[in-house]
């Protein structure tokens, strides 16, 4: 080819390698990718064209590319890193850390990731070290469709990142396979036709250059579109994020929840101070959701918090100032519906909330700036949320006479919302929240929560909190334990002061439709009443319209409704399996397909080929015809090797016809000469066979796969029995 078409070449392959990497941008954002992404493709260009230009650089060409394309980097997402423009040992550091830790710090933190250089770099770096693969495979192999594999691996592990849906899929399928067809256009658009010396060379398109360019766009604009489509098991897909976190933190992680009863001993101490545009109920520090019996545990999943965190659409939008300065340890005060920390760096669980800084604070004051969405909670009919992750955890041993209590507290009710509010009210109407500073009750083991339940019945926060869970978890509400503090009304100056006697430890319950809804048996328990805000309004308002006990009475189904059974629930368990079955077969089957039938082929033509006499001659008639068979020349009970040679002439050329027409007169000797059949005759007649199967290797790639993938090929041919 030419340097003008090869320009088209390499013009397809930098693009689609350039798309790869833009595919990241639901990780990092579209602007953040674009320039270091598009000074790696025009640098890399750049050293394509310098080595035209000069031959004796050709061998230097990857080493170019990869030292332009790094210093590059340096100079658009290191800049700070330079001195007076030039590299430094930083830089090369920066470089380092972005190749070998970047992947997996964009792993552990939240999406859209934050495009500082550690995380950002390894995008760039891979696009960089898919264009030094994949030129070399096109300059110097001239293997257009072998080139893209690199860039393919670039848009493969995006997609293992983040997958796009939808149209955003469909649009990114066709930013990949317009310059991909380009490639393998250019690679095959182009055939020199000069027929005597001194005549210029024509360069026409033919039907093998538009076949392979068609093929690829359409195979990926219907597979982006299945994918985007289908999802017969109803799951978000599975991302490589679901497989890392973040380590914990290097600082000692204790249990806020050890630490009430201590607290109240001395309630006049600050913890934080806070300025905000919206009232707020409660603090969150950790939730905990795991219990064995004697501890309380979180199995909070951090990430390193991104850009930002999703709101719920729709919710009020909040924002507070904090000022830390009582908390020793690495959990801060967050807020439900976090959408956003400045201020600091730290750790999250989306799930639950909470923060948690990485490493220890330089200073005894933390200052950050915490905003937050509060969704408006529509309590619908009432209906907890059994699947929510945590709400049906462990409980340990139950002491045997806790179990009537459980019974006792909920009277009967199934698990609804109402029976939730049933057991808040059970426990702030029999028990009494302890007061003072001394001889306070402290541990939330089951025998202290025994004690609690049937004999003291009186505790803090921390023994109504976790009594309220293992009672809802025994009565089938899926529930939680929340560690934090009180919003508070007093101020010093515009800021709200929070000190230790507002720690508070409080119960959520998951309800359909809803979320994780806090309550509070405290507060009635204590005959406190606060303002509340946000969806703490509508828990108020359902508290208010709960009937008294002696007016309660299970919710009834609405007509026409049967209660669950095992049998429905092992029906409902049968279907979840139903479609990753199916989807299973579908791919196994595909997979027999692509290997069973070439292997199948090759076995049958190895027992063809060791036959000796009259049948190895045949043999090779045989595999000469399912071959032509298979690349669809026509074949028909009565026809001979000679008009199998002029079918298999108008497909393919004298290069088939010849070797055919040879094979005949080998076959028509075999049948009708009554001369015993030796093996230079069998030599002869798989010869070629030989000679067919290299006329056929000039066929279009697409062409010779579908032919080597054609089952029907391996029924015989009525009237041949093979031995």
């Amino acid at each position: 080819m030419s340097a003008r078409f090869d320009r088209l070449a390499v013009a397809g392959l930098l693009g689609a390698t350039g798309v790869a990497g833009l595919l990241f941008a639901p990780v990092f954002g579209w602007a953040e990718l674009l320039v270091p992404v598009l000074v790696v493709v025009l640098l890399a260009y750049g050293c394509v064209e310098l080595t035209a230009k000069f031959p004796k650089l050709t061998p230097y060409r990857p080493l170019l590319v990869v030292v332009l394309g790094l210093l590059g980097l340096i100079e658009t997402v290191l800049t700070s890193t330079t001195l007076a423009f030039l590299p430094t040992g930083a830089s090369v550091r920066g470089l380092a850390r972005g190749f070998t830790e970047g992947w997996r710090l964009t792993l552990q933190s939240t999406w859209p990731a934050l495009p500082v250089p550690e995380q950002l770099l390894f995008v760039p770096l891979s696009v960089l070290l898919g264009v030094v693969l994949g030129l070399e495979v096109l300059l110097r192999l001239k293997k257009p469709l072998v080139a893209l594999v690199p860039s393919l691996a670039v848009a493969g592990l995006a997609q293992a990142y983040q997958a796009l849906t939808g149209l955003v899929a469909v649009a990114a399928a066709l930013g990949f396979a317009l310059p991909a067809g380009l490639l393998l256009w250019s690679g095959r658009r182009v055939r020199s036709v000069s027929r005597a010396p001194g005549v210029p060379r024509s360069w026409r398109v033919t039907g093998s250059a538009v076949w392979p360019a068609l093929s690829t766009v359409v195979a990926l604009v219907a597979g982006s579109v299945a994918f985007a489509a289908l999802d017969p098991v109803g799951r978000d897909p599975l991302t490589l994020k679901d497989t890392q976190a973040a380590p914990p933190p290097r600082s000692r992680v204790g249990n806020p929840l050890d630490e009430i009863a201590q607290r109240l001993i001395r309630p006049g101490e600050e913890v934080f101070r806070y300025r905000g545009d919206t009232p707020v109920d409660q603090w969150r520090l950790i939730v905990l959701n795991g219990f064995d019996g004697a501890n309380w545990l979180s199995d909070s999943r951090l990430h390193r918090l991104g850009a930002g965190l999703d709101g719920a659409p729709g919710g009020a939008e909040g924002s507070a100032e904090l000022k830390v300065r009582g908390l020793s340890g690495p959990w801060l005060p967050s807020h439900q519906g976090l959408t956003g920390v400045d201020g600091l760096t730290p750790l999250v669980d989306q799930s639950a909330g909470t923060l948690m800084l990485e490493s220890p604070s330089a200073g005894p004051v933390r200052d950050y700036r915490l905003s937050w969405s509060s969704p408006e909670v529509d309590l619908g009919s009432g209906e907890v949320d059994a699947r929510a992750p945590g709400g049906l955890g462990g409980l340990g041993a139950v002491p045997p006479d806790v179990e009537q209590v459980a019974k006792d507290a909920v009277r009967g009710l199934r698990p609804t919302f109402q029976s939730a509010l049933q057991l808040e009210r059970f426990l702030s109407t029999n028990y009494q929240v302890a007061t003072g500073t001394e001889e306070l009750p402290t541990g939330h083991g089951w025998p202290q929560l025994r004690h609690f339940l049937l004999e003291s019945k009186r505790g803090t926060s921390e023994q109504f909190a976790a009594a309220y869970v293992v009672l809802a978890r025994m009565s089938g509400i899926p529930a939680r334990l929340v560690v934090g503090f009180r919003g508070t009304t007093e101020k010093d100056g515009d800021m709200h002061v929070v000190r230790n006697r507002d720690v508070l430890a409080w119960p959520e319950v998951a309800v359909a439709g809803a979320g994780w809804v806090a309550l509070d048996p405290t507060a009635a328990a204590a005959g406190s009443s606060r303002s509340q805000a946000g969806p703490g309004k509508a828990v108020a308002k359902a508290r208010a319209q709960l009937p008294a006990e002696q007016q309660l009475r299970p919710p009834q189904l609405p007509p026409g409704t049967q209660p669950d059974s095992a049998e429905d629930q092992n029906v409902e368990a049968g279907m979840s399996w139903w479609w990753p079955a199916l989807a299973g077969a579908i791919v196994l089957f595909g997979l027999l397909w692509l290997v069973g039938v070439p292997s199948a082929k090759a076995v049958r033509a190895r027992r063809r080929r060791r036959r000796t006499g009259e049948e190895g001659v045949l043999g090779a008639w045989d595999e000469i015809r399912d071959r032509l068979r298979a690349h669809g020349v026509p074949f028909r009970i009565g026809m001979t090797p000679r008009d199998l040679a002029e079918s298999a002439g108008s497909l393919a050329g004298e290069g088939i016809r010849e070797p055919v027409a040879r094979l005949a007169k080998v076959l028509d000797v075999t049948l009708w000469s009554g001369v015993p059949v030796g093996d230079g005759a069998v030599r002869k007649a798989w010869q070629e066979v030989g000679e067919v199967r290299r006329g056929l290797a000039a066929r279009p790639f697409a062409a010779r796969v579908l032919a080597a993938l054609e089952p029907r090929t391996l029924v015989p041919v009525k009237g041949r029995k093979e031995g």
